[in-house]
This record gives structure tokens, C-alpha cells and sequence, in this order.
């Protein structure tokens, strides 16, 4: 059972189960009007004009302005991780159904090309089951340089994204992403809109997709694009990802992968598809790894440690953005922020089941921040639901489409500050519009597929802090109505613990999954 983010160049795969159901018959106006029936649920939320970052904001969000003739500022050194031995000998591997070479590759921390070379392969596309593949062993590099490129703040969507103005920064360039225009999901939009758009859904920060995006093949300075850069212009020559919202979805998905995977505790190495293997360079952050992994998908190892060197791409960053230490707004999450209290997100008396462990919120480099829930019922497929989605927390929804939800519960109105909600798979029929004011309770909308080509109706719930995706099974679980989040090892593989109470996930309905208020 699949969940996919057609959105998303790479897709994203979550254990659904599916409720059974008719479709209801068509109200002349949203469910979310019509809440006075509905005892327990609150009153109408209302439709609120959302806020723009004002001169006071932003002027509480920037770091103190160094004193004339103080030093430069310069990034905390991280501690150096111990690297992990890089195996010296030849493995086999037979292939298992749904395998891939890059999979396999990934298993043994090898390159896809390697495997290719090893084994005579002519189409990495196609490989038998029962197969038996040479696994040779990775070949060994020096390691990667220590330079920080950006500071952690830098690679995500969050405060320091307030200080960035894409429309008028992007109108000051004739480059070609000034002239691009595409249609995605129904809607056309332009070059800076579909920009805007990979950051808000990956909650990247725009400015590092337009510095990747300008060193990668000119489009932000440029009018004169390659061929193969108007198609590919990041540079990722994949069939599928042609065109600028499927290699920025890429792209972010890659420097998500590396920053969170950073996050939790990888060390490295980094694989490049020839087989060599660069252990991460002493004392990086986060999100420098994000980075370096986004380039060494794209490139050799010499061109990477140029790209990577301080007069490769961090010198460009700094051309078209200045020093990103200088308005770096760090910590991005606390050691201990003050968490609020969060409801499961259906209603009292109903049982769902508990279908996703910790997964991936966006793409599958997003960290393992999200949870699946599916509604009550023994029907599979993606069936009409008459459950209600509700808040699990007072706040302000900020988005409300394509089957999304995000609700701000600070209340501020910027995704990018606080504590904020993903409901995903929201059916837009009834669907509770941007701009409304949730209380704790309060209808969402049914769960469905839309946001995805989704095999089965459910919910998938993520959070984020001042725009960093906060993992499930973490330091910072999900506590809902005490139920307590953890992780099993694997994605999708979890468990929700309240008391004596265990229940683990699975794309299933029976007694080990149950879960109610």
C-alpha cells in the first residue's frame, strides 16, 4: 500500500489502510460552516487576512550588527564524528523483487556505476530476480574539506527566510528564470513562483535552490541557457525530472537528505557513482552536509572538492546573498522548546489505526517527522471517507490545497516561525479553508488521496519547528493525548506508547494498531 508525492521528483512511500464509504451528498456551502450541530467541536472558525513580514520583525530577527574592526564572524566548530570503516572486501547480492541498482547500491555503500562496471549490466533499468550481483568494495578517499559553507539556518525555510524577498530579488536579473513559465498542478506559474514553491512544500530556503539553481546552469544571471540546461537545470539528467519544478524538487529532496540524515547522527561517508567514497570533513554542520550531498549526486569527485573548496560555490552564495553567518539565526531549534499539548486528529469516541511509523514529511530526505493514521472502516483503495480530520492543536491555517493543510500555531501567520502542522491527504470537499481560526477539535476535512497518488485513504501528519522538519522519533516525539511516538529502526516502523499501552504500525487494522483518544 503506497502513498506517492506526485509533486515531488522523488516519491515518498507510507503503509496505508483505507476506510469504507459512499460519497456524501453535496452541501450548498464547506462542513466548516456548518459546526453548530457538531457538539464538542467549537464554534465556526473564521477566515483571516494573513500577515506580511514587517520592518519591526525582521528587525527583532536579525543577529547584532558586529562592532566596526571586530572580527569576521565565523560559524561554532561541530564536533568531528568518528568516520565508519569503509569495507574492504567483494560481496554477492541476490536481487530480491522490487529491488533497483541504485537500492542495491545504496544497501552496500557502493556507486550504481559501480555496480554497472562490476557486472557488465547494459540496462541499469532492468535486472532479474535471483540475479547475483558483484558487490565490489567502495574505493576509499581523502576526506572532504571542513569549510562551512552555510550556516544551518541558511538551508532551511525558516526565520532567516523572512529576510528574503524573491520577487525583488529575482526582478533585479534578466535571467532566464525571469522568463520561464510552466503549469503545475493546474496552475501556471512563473519561474520565482515555482521556486517559492519547492521551498514552502520542502521548507527549503529559496535563496540556496537559486544559488544551486544559478551555479548549476545560469538561470538566475543568464538569459543565454544550454539546451541541456533549459531541460535539466540542475543538472540531474534522470527521465522524468525534466523541467524546473521537478530537478528543484530534486534538488531540495538531496539537500534535505543530506542535512537531516546530518541531523541524526550519519557521519558519512559520501558516495560518489563511480564508487569512491569521501569521508565528511572535521567539524561540518548540518547544513554544510546538505550541501556537499546535494553536489556529490551531481558531480565527480574533482569537481566536487572545487565546488565545494571556498572559492567555489560558497563564493558565489556570497555574491548573490552576502555572508549567510551574518544573518544566521541559530539555534533553529532549542534544546528544549516549549512543545504545546496536541490532540489525535480525529475525534473523541472514533478509533483509527495507526498505519505509518516515522516516515519522511516531504519527498524522502525530509526527515522522519511525519505519522499515518487511517480512518475507521475495513475497505481498501482510495475510498470516500465521512470521518472528519480534526485540529490537534489551536492555530491558524496558513494553506489550504491540493491536500494540504498547514496550520501556524503560534498564531503569527509565517510558516517559517514556530511550531507548525502538516495534514496531508485532506479531501477538498469540505475542506476547511486558508486563513481560518482552529480551536483544538475543530473539522479539518476528510481523509482521502489527493496531495499524491495514494493507494489507500489516510492522514499523514507532520511538524515542523521555525521550519525544520522535527523528527517522530526523536527528541522531540509526537505526544497525542499521551501517546508517545518512537521509532523501530526502519521507516514506516514505529510504534505509540501511552502508559502500560503499546501499539505498533501497520498497513493494516487489527488490535495491535487500534488508537482512540
Amino acid at each position: 500500500m503506497k502513498t506517492t508525492f506526485v509533486r515531488a521528483a522523488a516519491p515518498a512511500i507510507a503503509l496505508a489502510l483505507f476506510a469504507a464509504g459512499c460519497g456524501p451528498a453535496q452541501t450548498a456551502e464547506p462542513m466548516w460552516k456548518l459546526i453548530e450541530p457538531w457538539a464538542g467541536l467549537g464554534p465556526s472558525p473564521t477566515p483571516t487576512p494573513l500577515p506580511s513580514a514587517t520592518p519591526d520583525l525582521l528587525t527583532r530577527l536579525l543577529p547584532p550588527t558586529p562592532l566596526p574592526g571586530s572580527p569576521p564572524v565565523t560559524p561554532t566548530p561541530d564536533p568531528a564524528r568518528p568516520q565508519p570503516t569503509v569495507r574492504t572486501n567483494t560481496e554477492w547480492h541476490v536481487v530480491q523483487r522490487g529491488e533497483s541498482l541504485g537500492a542495491i547500491a545504496a544497501l552496500y555503500g557502493v556507486g550504481a556505476g559501480q555496480l554497472v562496471s562490476a557486472n557488465g549490466i547494459v540496462n541499469p533499468n532492468i535486472l532479474s530476480i535471483g540475479q547475483v550481483l558483484e558487490v565490489p568494495p567502495p574505493i576509499a578517499q581523502a576526506a572532504g574539506p571542513s569549510d562551512k559553507i552555510i550556516p544551518d539556518s541558511a538551508l532551511i525555510y525558516g526565520p532567516a527566510s523572512l529576510l528574503f524577498d524573491l520577487t525583488e530579488f529575482s526582478s533585479g536579473w534578466n535571467g532566464y528564470l525571469n522568463a520561464y513559465v510552466d503549469t503545475i498542478d493546474g496552475a501556471r506559474l512563473t519561474g520565482p513562483e515555482i521556486v517559492q514553491l519547492a521551498a514552502q512544500q520542502y521548507s527549503v530556503d529559496p535563496r540556496l535552490l537559486l544559488a544551486a539553481l544559478e551555479w548549476q546552469s545560469g538561470w538566475v544571471r543568464s538569459s543565454n541557457v544550454s539546451a541541456v540546461g533549459i531541460t535539466y537545470p540542475m543538472g540531474y539528467l534522470a527521465p522524468g525530472t525534466e523541467g524546473l519544478y521537478a530537478q528543484l524538487s530534486w534538488a531540495a529532496d538531496q539537500l534535505n537528505m543530506g542535512y537531516y540524515r546530518w541531523r541524526a547522527g550519519w557521519a558519512g561517508p559520501l558516495v560518489f557513482g563511480d564508487g569512491r567514497v569521501v569521508p565528511a570533513g572535521t567539524g561540518i554542520n548540518a547544513g554544510t552536509a546538505g550541501v556537499q550531498y546535494l553536489f556529490s549526486q551531481l558531480d565527480s569527485v574533482e569537481a566536487w572538492r572545487q565546488a565545494m573548496s571556498p572559492d567555489g560555490f560558497a563564493a558565489m552564495f556570497r555574491e548573490l546573498f552576502g555572508d549567510p553567518f551574518l544573518t544566521a539565526i541559530e539555534p533553529v531549534v532549542p534544546k528544549s522548546p516549549e512543545t504545546p499539548a496536541l490532540r489525535l486528529p480525529f475525534e473523541p469516541g472514533k478509533t483509527w489505526s495507526f498505519t505509518g511509523g516515522p516516515h519522511s514529511a516531504w519527498g524522502i530526505g525530509a526527515a522522519w517527522a511525519a505519522l499515518d493514521f487511517a480512518p475507521p472502516g475495513y475497505a481498501l483503495g482510495c475510498v470516500w471517507s465521512g470521518e472528519w480530520v480534526t485540529a490537534a492543536a489551536d492555530g491558524l491555517v496558513l494553506r489550504s490545497e491540493k491536500g494540504e493543510v498547514l496550520q501556524d500555531l503560534d498564531g503569527d501567520g509565517f510558516e517559517q516561525t514556530g511550531w507548525v502542522l502538516l495534514y496531508m491527504h485532506i479531501e477538498s470537499s469540505e475542506r476547511v479553508p486558508a486563513g481560518a481560526e482552529l480551536r483544538a477539535g475543530d473539522p479539518i476535512g476528510h481523509p482521502s488521496c489527493e496531495g499524491g497518488v495514494a493507494d489507500g485513504t489516510h492522514l499523514h501528519l507532520a511538524r515542523r519547528y521555525n521550519g525544520e522538519w522535527i523528527a517522530a522519533d526523536g527528541s522531540l516525539p509526537f505526544n497525542l493525548d499521551g501517546w508517545v511516538s518512537g521509532g523501530l529502526g526502519r521507516e514506516y516502523d514505529g510504534t505509540m506508547t501511552r502508559g502500560e499501552a503499546r501499539l505498533e504500525a501497520c498497513g493494516c487494522r487489527n488490535e495491535e494498531n487500534q488508537i482512540a483518544r
